[in-house]
């Protein structure tokens, strides 16, 4: 799996005197800002132009399974003001605290199959928690790599790479607009983070001071309160053959389309609960027939259909490009081939009352 690039710590010096300097702490009065900055460097989040190496208090972290974005490559950080905490969760996302920071950035290497070398940086998508709320931000790189620039409005970046399978892509990435953003992060109409839950988090990493915990090391930094005595919850990485094939295909369902399938967000009228919390296969779309027929249904009966993925809707929308029927509606513009087997196969295992055999 792909972990966040740590860049090595290093002091700067100070050219008149020789002496050693401590880098300028993060700016908490731009992440407050009523009127965003226009530039990202304006955060002080990171100690190099081209964002590789976090400031103090920016803690990279990565999650056990990931939303599919046409295969980038994704860095994520959180920032967490001084003397705040996040409150944990043994289910949701954790409760972040005003000032709150996370930050996402989205690349490709030139060559997917060395993932570490000559890597574009095409856009860093931040959530900010400000007291009214969570505020979604988009800042587009420049060709240079030296800085990343607001775009409320979005845009559109040509790239092209060559994929783990060996090749040629060419896509025009799609950074979403501000209104975009809030499609996704919206549970009971107002914006909320996706990843960072306490089944996600709950893996190893490699930090710079060693492989740690992600929740553990989180809470030696005091980044935590409330943290149970009892152990965390865990989803297992959906490409993780050594884990059971339903787990990963729930978890893959999860952090895919739970954002939106579930009973507070946007797609609640589906009917459809992807969540990992959900036990009843039925809300899952077993036998399920879809709220509204039309293209996206394929003529199929069955969200999902046990032993049948080739006559399930859920398959169906998944391998579409089509704007009117792909799911998720945002977010990619590729068919997530390794998500579709997954679930294709999670499906054909099922017995008639959708239980994994």
């Amino acid at each position: 799996m792909i972990r966040t690039l740590i860049a090595a710590c290093a002091a700067l010096l100070c050219a008149a005197s020789g002496t050693a300097q401590a880098p300028a702490p993060v700016n908490d009065a731009a992440i407050m800002a009523a009127r965003p900055p226009a530039l990202l460097s304006a955060y002080r989040l990171f100690r190099d132009a081209g964002a590789r190496d976090p400031n103090a208090q920016v803690t990279p972290y990565d999650l056990n399974t990931a939303l599919y974005s046409d295969g980038a490559l994704k860095f994520r950080y959180v920032y967490i003001p001084a003397g705040s905490q996040a409150q944990y969760s043994h289910e949701g996302v954790f409760e972040f605290p005003v000032g709150t920071v996370l930050v996402k950035t989205f690349a490709f290497a030139e060559d997917m199959r060395r993932p570490t070398e000559n890597v574009r940086f095409l856009e860093t998508r931040l959530l900010i928690r400000r007291a009214s709320g969570w505020v979604a931000l988009p800042y587009v790189w420049n060709a240079e790599q030296t800085e990343a620039r607001l775009s409320v409005i979005g845009a559109d970046v040509a790239v092209n790479f060559t994929n783990e399978e060996g090749q040629a892509m060419a896509l025009d990435w799609a950074v979403p607009n501000v209104n975009q953003c809030s499609g996704c992060h919206a549970r009971n109409g107002e914006v909320t983070p996706i990843g960072p839950s306490a089944r996600n988090l709950n893996r190893d990493f490699a930090y710079a001071s060693g492989e740690a915990n992600q929740i553990g090391h989180w809470n030696r930094l005091g980044l935590l309160s409330s943290l149970p005595a009892s152990a965390s919850p865990r989803v297992p990485n959906a490409y993780d053959a050594s884990a059971p094939l339903a787990q990963r295909a729930r978890a893959y369902l999860d952090v895919n389309c739970a954002h939106c399938h579930n009973p507070e967000g946007p797609a609640h009228t589906s009917g459809l609960d992807l969540s990992w919390s959900q036990s009843d296969p039925a809300l899952w779309g077993v036998l399920k027939r879809p709220v509204a027929a039309g293209r996206g249904s394929a003529g199929f009966e069955f969200s999902i259909e046990p032993g049948h993925p080739e006559r399930s809707i859920l398959v169906h929308r998944m391998q579409s490009t089509d704007p009117g029927v792909m799911m998720p509606e945002l977010g990619r513009t590729l068919v997530d081939a390794r998500g579709v087997a997954l679930i294709q196969e999670w499906i054909a295992g099922m017995d008639a009352e959708g239980r994994s055999q």
